[in-house]
Order: structure tokens, then C-alpha cells, then sequence
């Protein structure tokens, strides 16, 4: 375990500092040293001649020698006149330079940073300082000034340096009145301040314990949390025992803070089912207009109007070599009349030949067409299926670096139909800028398996969609020839059917359960399978082709044990290691990004694999598929290993190969919807690994939606209306 040490001294130099992390390598004279001292560290403005006191530990860099690892530093102004010097002359003070520096320390001694501060205007008696300058001096003092105050404050109130650079550029000169007044307004702000941080602040800051402005914040944090489980509206009578047991103060100080925020219009009440609920606004929002958009889009004719249903469904057999049940046609002709349209329907079914079919129609009569998915995995695939360019959604809409959509209601897409695919996984918020940026001429066509697990994000779009009875669907029933040799497909249909699957002994398969009683049994054998036994039998790639998928995160048998296991056994003698986040990351590891990450554009999902760590510059280089991707060591929170990534994770993608435990570890998360989700998430081979009774409880959990909404009654009403 690392010794935290403090050392003291003055920056002789800043050999790099990041801007927008605050990240940054000097050079330092501690006192009693010889030679200078590396130290890497986080502060919003570091300039040479001030006097540093950092809290951290030593590492040995292999090419850079020892360095100090500042986690805390603070900054105090140079007490010398040669440090003085140095730092006026730094160019951190606009309008002084080393010559100006020079001239004002001869000029005023120790009492240079008084005048500068309390008297500027006597800098004017200094040989080549004029009126302008001196204003510029002035303005960048107080600057400067400010800085180290908001930096002072925040420090002392109990917030990392890391964080601190984060407050101060989010509200710059304004940081210290802003989380004075509503400390709690930096958990909803500032990415990686959470609820717990922010009430640490306010109760150092003196904010009772029972005052309305930390009852509001922490409704607002529950109500959060449960958006952050896919929940759109939330019933008050749930709310308000977990946001007692979070905040420990009476339940009648919460019924009032939920007044005053319905009151004041940050939340909406409304009666679902017939329990009162409340929404965040901005998602009431999204909900209303979703339904009238949706409804508007429904209106009118297609512009292909004219084109001859049926010869076109014979022309695209004949082009396609393909003779189409009685229910693909049906979908196809509903497709080339209908301005809205689902299609849904599990593994083996159709959906991707009905979806070439369309395209290849719809291309050959010059119809302007976009191809669309919400991960990139799924658009590269459905790049390939259809031999078309299809697009992640956010690229389609053209989400920019302030984290805007560039096309929306003002700019609409330029295409007659958008076509997405894995629809499944869209929540509320996406799908509404999705409706908001399609032209009302348009049309939409949505693809996507309403029996897997519903998105992470909030919301059950799909299944509202198909429950308003609003718009046309086909779902996809027949399981067609390729579909029928396969058992992973009909195991599948079998799960979702409430039916054990079917298992085949002694002859090869594509779909095994291993029985395993014990995790510690469970685990040995999930890693020899990955390691060796699926390789050497099916001739796969245990890191690019082999993807093993938990029910869980946590638990002996959740992602996060699973991973440490199989790196170890998968990647055991890396040349370079960066321990971050809790979370050990080796060079050639296997990773996961788990935010999207707009400006890099890799998004939540997406797989890659370390290629290079760079420790002087804090930087690793992962690979996603060709795509090379920087992240500095300070944005390492959003990858995770990926060795083995939740059945959640998984949703949009496919993979040669799936291993799967499955015991009563998991019992809380076991449903059919999500046992359904992972086995057709694998394309060759398929292999359960645990107890047959934690299989049998998966199979039996009928997936009930449990997420408050009323969209397929908005959906309804604005149709019909």
C-alpha cells in the first residue's frame, strides 16, 4: 500500500498542463533537494515562481525516473523576490513579461503583489508602464485572484483538486457564489460529483440537515436514480420512503419539497394507473412530444406513392433470389405504403431479408434513404447485411462538441426515409430527437426485437409504440429454413416461450448447458472453456471471437470478478500496467467504453483493446476496430475490462461465440427478456454454464414492465384526436 507523503517547494517550470483537465507535469525546487523534482498533478493554473504543498506518493517511471503523484495540491504565492520575479514574468499576468517582472520587483521589492493589488496605479512610476497596460495588469490580477480563492475554498471544503478544476470550469468567477448558495446543484452540473459529494459540501457549508433545499435536492437525486434504472415518471408514494431513508428527515418536509417542486414547474404530476406520479420536466417533455410528433409524421402519403406493390415485392425476389413467406410480403408492401412502420420479431425470422428487400426497392425508385442503428457495432452490421452506409444514431443527427443534435426540428434530415434498426434499445429521450429531426414528409421505418431486455436509458419505446395500436406493425412469427438448423434459434423462441431448451447430447451443437453447482466450479470452468476448450474444438479466437456475458456486475459471478479472472489468464504477463478507478488496465487488455463519448466518437458499448499506455503523458491508446482512440488517464472512469460485459451491454451487438453463467448468484436479475437477450446475442455457438434451477427460474420470470409511462396512451389519444 502506497505511503502518502507531502512535499514543499517552488515551480521552476510547467513542462505541460491540459486546459479542460486541469492535468499537468512540473518542475519543482522542494526544499533540502539538489535536483528538481517531476510532479504530475491537477490544478486549474499552475505558474512558475509559486510555491506549491502537494499531497501524493512516489513512482518510479521506467523511462522518466521518480516522480511525485500529486492526488491534492495546493498553491501559495512566492514569498521571495527571485520567486516573485519568476512568477510575474511566467506570462501568467497579461501584460507582464520577464523585463516588465524585472522592472517591477527592483521597483517595489516584497511589496510588489500589495501595490499590484491594492494600488496599481503606481505601477504607472515604473519606466515603460503606461495607462493600458496597467489596466491589463489590473484585470488579469484579479483573474488570477479569483482562481486561487474558488480553488482555496473549494479545497477546503472537502473537494479533490481534480474535481475543484472541474467546479472552476463549469462556473468560472462564479464558483464560489454558486456552491455557496446550492452546493447541491454540482451533483446535477458536474459529471463525476454525486449526490453524497455535494451534501459533504453543503453540510460544511453549515445547510441543515432538514432544510427544504436539501429535501428538494434529494427528491430530485432519487427521482434521478430512478430515471438512471429506465424509470420515465415515478409513483410519490415510492419515492418518498427512499428518499427518507437517503436524507433521514420526516416524510411530511418530502411531501413538501415534492409540492414546491411541481409547484415551481420542475416536476410534473400525473396519475398513472392510478397511482400519482411524478416526472422530471424534461422528460414530461420528451413523452408529449414523442406522442405528437409521432402522430404528425403517421399523416399523409408516402412519396413513392406510385410504385406497383406487388410487381415490386416479385422484381426484389427475383433480384435477391429469394421466394418470400406470405407474412415477409405482408411486411414489404406495408413498408412501401405505410409512413410509419415496426417490424418486429426474434432470431431467424426475416427482419434483416425484409429490411435488403425494402432497401433494394426503395434504392431502385431513387428514394432518399438513411440507415441508422444506436450502436456502431449494430450499423456496421447492418452496413454489411444490406450493403448500404447505415449510421449510429448520433452521427445521423449530428450530435456537435457543445452536446447538441445539429439536425432537429429547425434543421430537419434531408432524407425522405430513415430506417432504423435494433430499435429495441432506444429510449425515450433519442427516439424523440429522432421524430423532432424527420422531416414531416418523411417516414420511418423501425426494426427491432420487442422481446429482449427494454434500453438502459429510460423509457420502453418499442413496446409503447406497438401497444398504442396507433401505427402499423408486423410481427414476425416463422422461423425460416437457415433459422430452423440452428438451435440457438430455436432454443430462443423456446425461452421466450416460457420452454426449457432443447439439449443435445453426444452430437455436435450449437448450443450447450454445462452443469455447474458451485461458483468457485462455475468460474474455473468458464475460464477453461475461453481459454482452451472452445478454441481448440470450434477453432475461435478466445479474445476477438469468444464473449462471455454475465446477468450481473457484481457477485462472485458478476463482470467485475469474471474480469480479473480472465485477464489474468488471457492477457498474464502484460509489459505496461495503470491502475485507475479501482480498476487495473494492462497493455493488450480488452476493453469496454461505458458513456458515450461524442467528441471521440465511441459510444456506450463499444469494445477495443489497449494498444499503447503512455505514463509520461497519461495516456492510453485503445483500438476499436481500426479506430484509434486517445483517453488521458484522468477519463479512464468511463472503460471498463470487457473480457466479460453484462447481458445489458451486450444488447445491439453479436458475437461468434457466448458464454453465459447463469446460477442462483444472479437470482435478483434472472428473467426471460434477459436470459433471451444473451443467447441471441451469439451467432456459432452458445454455452450456459451453472445450475439447471437458476436456468428454470430464468425461464418461469415472465417479463413484467415495470416502467412508468404513458406513452402508448399519448400515442393513442393524439392519433385518434
Amino acid at each position: 500500500m502506497e505511503t502518502t507523503e507531502k512535499l514543499v517547494g517552488s515551480i521552476e517550470r510547467v513542462t505541460f498542463q491540459n486546459e479542460e483537465s486541469g492535468y499537468a507535469v512540473i518542475q519543482v525546487k522542494a526544499r533540502g533537494q539538489k535536483d528538481l523534482i517531476t510532479v504530475v498533478g491537477h490544478h486549474a493554473r499552475f505558474g512558475a515562481g509559486e510555491t506549491i504543498e502537494a499531497s501524493g506518493s512516489w513512482t518510479l517511471h521506467r523511462q522518466f525516473g521518480m516522480q511525485f503523484h500529486a492526488e491534492s495540491i495546493k498553491v501559495l504565492e512566492p514569498t521571495s523576490l527571485e520567486g516573485m520575479e519568476k512568477y510575474l514574468g511566467s506570462g501568467m499576468i497579461k501584460g507582464i513579461g520577464p523585463h516588465i517582472a524585472h522592472l517591477l520587483v527592483d521597483h517595489f521589492g516584497l511589496s510588489t503583489f500589495e501595490v499590484i493589488e491594492k494600488n496599481p496605479q503606481k505601477l504607472r512610476s515604473v519606466p515603460g508602464i503606461g495607462p493600458s497596460r496597467v489596466e491589463m495588469i489590473t484585470r488579469a490580477w484579479k483573474e488570477q485572484r479569483a482562481v486561487r480563492d474558488i480553488m482555496v475554498f473549494l479545497q477546503s471544503h472537502g473537494v479533490s483538486t481534480s474535481k475543484a478544476v472541474r467546479i472552476f470550469r463549469v462556473y468560472g468567477d462564479k464558483a464560489i457564489a454558486s456552491v455557496s448558495e446550492n452546493p447541491y446543484r454540482l451533483s446535477r452540473d458536474i459529471t463525476g460529483i454525486g449526490f453524497k459529494t455535494a451534501d459533504s459540501i453543503a453540510q460544511k457549508l453549515g445547510i441543515a440537515k432538514d432544510s427544504q433545499v436539501r429535501a428538494r435536492a434529494g427528491i430530485h437525486h432519487v427521482l434521478s436514480e430512478m430515471v438512471n434504472h429506465g424509470q420515465v415518471a415515478y409513483p410519490i408514494e415510492s419515492l418518498i420512503p427512499k428518499a427518507k431513508e437517503l436524507l433521514e428527515i420526516a416524510e411530511e418536509q418530502l411531501r413538501q419539497a415534492i409540492h414546491l417542486e411541481i409547484s415551481e414547474g420542475f416536476l410534473v404530476q400525473e396519475e398513472i394507473e392510478t397511482c400519482q406520479c411524478v416526472y422530471p420536466k424534461w422528460l414530461y417533455g420528451c413523452e408529449t412530444e414523442l406522442a405528437r410528433r409521432l402522430c404528425e409524421l403517421n399523416k399523409g402519403q408516402v412519396r413513392w406513392k406510385d410504385v406497383a406493390v406487388d410487381k415490386a415485392v416479385a422484381w426484389v425476389e427475383e433480384k435477391l433470389r429469394l421466394s418470400f413467406a406470405p407474412l415477409q410480403k405482408e411486411a414489404i408492401r406495408k413498408a412501401l405504403v405505410s409512413k410509419t412502420l415496426i417490424l418486429t420479431g426474434g432470431p431467424g425470422t426475416g427482419k434483416t431479408t425484409i429490411t435488403r428487400a425494402i432497401v433494394s426497392i426503395l434504392n431502385k425508385k431513387k428514394v432518399s434513404m438513411a440507415l441508422c442503428s444506436p450502436t456502431g457495432r449494430a450499423a456496421k452490421r447492418m452496413t454489411e447485411l444490406t450493403g448500404m452506409e447505415a449510421k449510429t444514431i448520433h452521427r445521423l443527427l449530428g450530435y456537435d462538441r457543445s452536446g447538441r443534435f445539429l439536425h432537429g426540428p429547425e434543421t430537419p434530415l434531408e432524407y425522405e426515409l430513415v430506417i432504423m434498426d435494433e430499435t429495441s434499445m432506444v429510449d425515450l429521450p433519442l427516439m424523440n430527437h429522432v421524430l423532432g429531426a424527420l422531416p414531416r414528409s418523411g417516414a420511418l421505418i423501425l426494426i427491432g426485437d420487442v422481446d429482449q431486455i427494454p434500453p438502459v436509458g429510460p423509457g420502453c419505446v418499442l413496446s409503447a409504440l406497438i401497444d398504442s395500436n396507433a401505427i402499423p406493425v408486423v410481427r414476425l412469427s416463422e422461423i425460416f429454413r437457415q433459422g430452423k438448423e440452428s438451435l440457438i434459434v430455436s432454443n430462443a423462441h423456446r425461452i421466450n416461450q416460457g420452454l426449457f431448451p432443447e439439449l443435445k447430447k453426444d452430437v455436435p451443437s450449437d448450443f450447450y448447458f454445462i452443469a455447474s453447482e458451485t461458483p468457485e466450479k462455475t468460474v474455473h470452468t468458464m475460464v477453461e472453456l475461453v481459454k482452451s476448450r472452445i478454441p481448440n474444438r470450434f477453432g475461435l479466437n478466445p479474445l476477438t471471437e469468444i464473449q462471455v456475458l454475465s446477468p450481473m456486475n457484481r457477485g462472485g459471478l458478476g463482470t467485475k470478478v469474471l474480469n480479473m479472472e480472465l485477464q489474468k489468464t488471457l492477457n498474464p504477463n502484460p509489459t505496461t500496467k495503470v491502475e485507475r478507478f479501482g480498476v487495473t488496465f494492462a497493455l493488450g487488455d480488452k476493453v469496454m467504453v461505458t458513456a458515450n463519448e461524442y467528441e471521440k466518437e465511441v459510444f456506450n458499448g463499444d469494445i477495443g483493446f489497449i494498444r499503447k499506455i503512455d505514463p509520461e503523458e497519461e495516456e492510453v491508446h485503445v483500438d476499436f476496430d481500426g479506430q484509434k482512440v486517445v483517453f488521458q488517464f484522468s477519463e479512464m472512469d468511463i472503460l471498463c475490462l470487457a473480457y466479460a460485459i453484462s447481458i445489458h451491454k451486450s444488447q445491439g451487438s453479436e458475437y461468434p461465440a457466448v458464454v453465459i453463467p447463469i446460477t442462483m448468484q444472479h437470482a435478483l436479475m434472472l428473467k426471460r427478456n434477459l436470459l433471451y437477450t444473451g443467447v441471441t446475442r451469439g451467432k456459432k455457438l452458445v454455452v450456459l454454464i451453472g445450475e439447471r434451477r437458476a436456468l428454470e427460474l430464468a425461464i418461469r420470470s415472465e417479463n413484467r414492465n415495470t416502467r412508468w409511462n404513458k406513452l402508448a396512451l399519448r400515442i393513442r389519444d393524439n392519433c385518434s384526436g
